[in-house]
């Protein structure tokens, strides 16, 4: 772990305050508001069914070997395995899904859905979700705690070699439709490019706090026009504003956080990664498709087209309405070991020490999460238990990344 010679500031300032950290390399293209220019299009149903089985069958076609797919019981994950069924009739199909102590129980839905295109269902019970952060973070080698996926490619490297997702089908199709309404409602005709970062950061709530500027010590300046001109680009062109949405969410978590880090857990358990979603062709041809097809803002209604194609295989109340796609109860979560284990490594922080994080805000705001948990603060305490964490392994290198917490 000797890779760390210094800390990088933007990259800790991205990672606690937007959730990803744009300095690092993507492993798919960066896009440019040209590419999400609405192009007229014909049968977008045929060829979006076309060109995910057509990767289906490139990867899978003359397999004799099992393939494991990460199954939430959203529209994305069991569009892909109706999709891998209809393609390999007899592919031996394992199912995981993910089960959090104390959280929504999307599990018992997904397993139906199993069942309905013959796939062995598996259901992953994660009681104490921090406790393999160590792991997790000394395999991703950044300092982020929403790793959820490392449990599901541990257990798929226990069933197969091959582990296929459903990710992208959110960013590319319009699956963000909370954020999507709450952002058409924040703005205005004559709102300025920055003006409409900071409304789209009001949409990203729970990655950042009110007092975020109060949050960062003298070794990690905070500034939020540091921010806002990373993300004004996506603001600043010709789009109308829901395509510039679309643009951003792209350039976001899936391009910095998801991607780099699932491919570095990926290639730490030896599993190979198929993401029929984000295939070229499909993210060529989703870029430029009519925003109405892809969002509704009279219905709130989002991924259009992908409903209408998985509506062939299973009926509409199939789908698990409140679907969260494998999220922790962070409430919950803090109220059964995350305040305890903030309060152990923080009351104690290297972080704080080394001046990067501020000992009076932790201090504070630690005192009354423990009388009234508010889900932005904890999120945020998350975080820098994860900086921390990531400080002790890489930095000061007292942890060992087989050290358990809690």
């Amino acid at each position: 772990m000797g890779e760390f010679s210094q800390i990088k500031t933007a990259s800790i300032k991205n990672i606690l305050t937007l959730r990803y950290d744009s300095t690092q390399k993507t492993f798919l293209p960066k896009l440019t508001w040209k590419d999400f220019i609405e192009k007229p299009i014909t049968e977008p149903l045929v060829y979006i069914e076309k060109t995910i089985r057509n990767t289906i069958k490139s990867k899978f076609d003359n397999s004799k070997l099992k393939v494991v797919i990460a199954l939430s019981g959203g529209i994305d994950s069991t569009l892909i395995l109706s999709l891998l069924r209809k393609t390999c009739p007899h592919l031996d199909i394992d199912a995981i899904s993910v089960k959090f102590a104390n959280s929504v129980d999307e599990s018992v839905n997904a397993a139906k859905i199993a069942e309905r295109f013959e796939a062995d269902h598996h259901t992953i019970y994660i009681e104490n979700y921090l406790k393999e952060l160590p792991k997790a973070i000394s395999i991703i080698k950044l300092p982020f705690w929403d790793l959820h996926w490392y449990y599901v490619v541990k257990k798929a490297k226990s069933l197969s070699k091959s582990l296929v997702s459903g990710d992208g089908g959110d960013e590319l199709f319009g699956g963000y439709t909370f954020r999507y309404k709450k952002f058409l409602s924040l703005i205005k005709q004559d709102f300025s490019p920055t003006e409409k970062v900071m409304a789209y950061l009001k949409c990203h709530e729970r990655d950042w706090v009110p007092d975020q500027e109060d949050l960062f010590d003298k070794k990690a300046y905070f500034s939020w026009n540091e921010i806002y001109n990373n993300l004004k680009p996506y603001f600043d062109n010709l789009l109308p504003p829901i395509a510039q949405v679309f643009l951003a969410d792209f350039n976001g978590k899936l391009l910095y956080n998801w991607t780099p880090l699932y491919t570095k857990i990926h290639k730490h358990f030896g599993v190979r990664s198929i993401s029929p979603i984000l295939s070229k062709e499909l993210i060529s041809f989703a870029t430029h498709l009519p925003y109405k097809l892809k969002y509704d803002n009279k219905k709130n209604i989002g991924k259009i087209l992908l409903r209408k194609v998985l509506q062939k295989y299973v009926s509409d109340n199939t789908i698990y309405k409140t679907k969260q796609g494998f999220s922790v109860n962070t409430i919950n979560l803090w109220n059964s070991h995350g305040y305890e284990l903030c309060d152990y490594y923080l009351s104690d922080a290297r972080i704080i020490k080394e001046g990067w994080i501020k000992k009076d805000w932790v201090k504070k705001h630690l005192k009354k999460l423990d009388k009234n948990p508010d889900v932005r603060y904890v999120n945020k305490f998350l975080g820098l238990l994860a900086f921390e964490i990531w400080f002790r392994l890489f930095i000061s290198k007292e942890m060992k990344s087989n050290d358990t917490l809690g």
